[in-house]
């Protein structure tokens, strides 16, 4: 098992450690609960060194990753990012990522822990044909992230940047915690929050002092279990879960992703443009009814059929809201907010209520 930088700060401070796509990762420090009322109130600390950095370089970096990927990052402005996806000849997800522009000819691609090494290699084979590079700095970078409401109070005096400069989904490349770091105005929360990429060992050094400036604001440590419902509860899809090669952009909510119109082929463009109108499910936020906690792989049925319909891909019951929520697949003439289905929980089936997503939207 892979561990990060962090490692024996997580262990002093009493993470529970489980093996997670390859890597030793706290999952929860003080309490799941706790962390994930303490994001949503004050800000949270989060270990995401897992995931993978892939760098793009070269005078054709731009057109390599609009021919590898189904958005446009050709056309982002430097020092933006956006989410993104990169899916099968056949219009299946690989993955999803955010991409950033560094620089006229530079990106950098972070991928999902889980996918990174696939990402990597099938970005290498794609970008081939062009004047571009990849550099995988997976290990050797250290991403921390600060999110919740006072993440901006407590990160700006450590950092050499006007926070009220940095727009959602933005980057750029200064000084944090006294050492070099790509900041991002990004993250997987619902909340606003900033991520730091630095360098594998200068991770520690962003931890600590974040540990120790924010703890005093109500900051805490927060593991992968309140992270999960952070993200459940802001209706952002988990790979793995949401999606999958089985699984197009389309059926799972995310369309608006594929750029038909950024001009020249993309790897899976044909593929996507027969299944645009042809979805075979879609995924929906539900709201439990019943009693019980609908969990991933609950089979989801209409009221009273003997068969199931559908699938919960994520579930739990929701610190913020008070009670059981859900993300499955159902079919695409059972999408309207209001439509009934029944989960099975164990031997019981419990009633569910389609609901609009997210389930949980900030006020500023």
């Amino acid at each position: 098992m892979l561990q990060t930088a962090l490692d024996a700060r997580h262990r002093a401070l009493g993470a529970r450690m489980i093996p997670f796509a390859g890597w030793e990762m706290p999952v929860q420090y003080q309490g799941l609960v706790e962390e994930h009322r303490a994001v949503r109130s004050a800000a949270g600390l989060f270990d995401l060194s897992h995931m993978g950095e892939l760098y793009i370089a070269g005078a054709g970096a731009g057109a390599a990753l609009d021919y590898a990927l189904v958005t446009a990052p050709g056309k982002l402005v430097v020092g933006r990012a956006h989410y993104s996806m990169i899916c099968t000849p056949d219009g299946g997800v690989i993955d999803d990522l955010i991409v950033y522009r560094l620089g006229e000819a530079r990106y950098l691609v972070v991928a999902n822990a889980s996918n990174a090494p696939t990402v990597a290699a099938e970005l290498r084979e794609r970008i081939a044909k062009f004047d571009a590079r990849l550099d995988d700095a997976s290990m050797r970078t250290s991403l921390v992230a600060i999110q919740g409401p006072r993440a901006a109070e407590i990160l700006q005096p450590r950092i050499e940047f006007d926070l009220t400069n940095l727009k959602y989904y933005a980057g750029v490349e200064t000084t944090a915690c006294g050492v070099p770091a790509l900041l991002a105005r990004t993250g997987y929360t619902g909340e606003d929050g900033f991520e730091l990429f630095v360098a594998w060992n200068d991770g520690v050094a962003v931890w600590d002092t974040l540990i120790a400036a924010g703890t005093p604001s109500g900051l805490v440590p927060v593991g992968l279990g309140a992270r999960d419902t952070l993200r459940l509860e802001a209706g952002m899809p988990l790979y793995g879960q949401e999606l999958d090669r089985n699984t197009t952009p389309f059926e799972a909510g995310l369309g608006r992703v594929v750029k038909f119109d950024k001009g020249g082929d993309f790897v899976g463009r044909a593929a996507l443009e027969a299944a645009k109108d042809r979805p075979r499910k879609a995924l929906v936020g539900m709201k439990v009814t019943g009693r019980g906690i609908a969990r991933t792989g609950y089979p989801v049925y209409l009221p009273a059929a003997p068969e199931a319909c559908g699938t919960v891909t994520s579930g739990t019951a929701s610190p913020t809201l008070g009670y059981p929520i859900a993300m499955g697949y159902v079919p695409c003439d059972r999408t309207a907010p209001g439509s009934q289905f029944e989960v099975g929980i164990r031997a019981q089936r419990a009633g569910a209520e389609v609901v609009p997503l997210p389930f949980y939207r900030r006020s500023t």
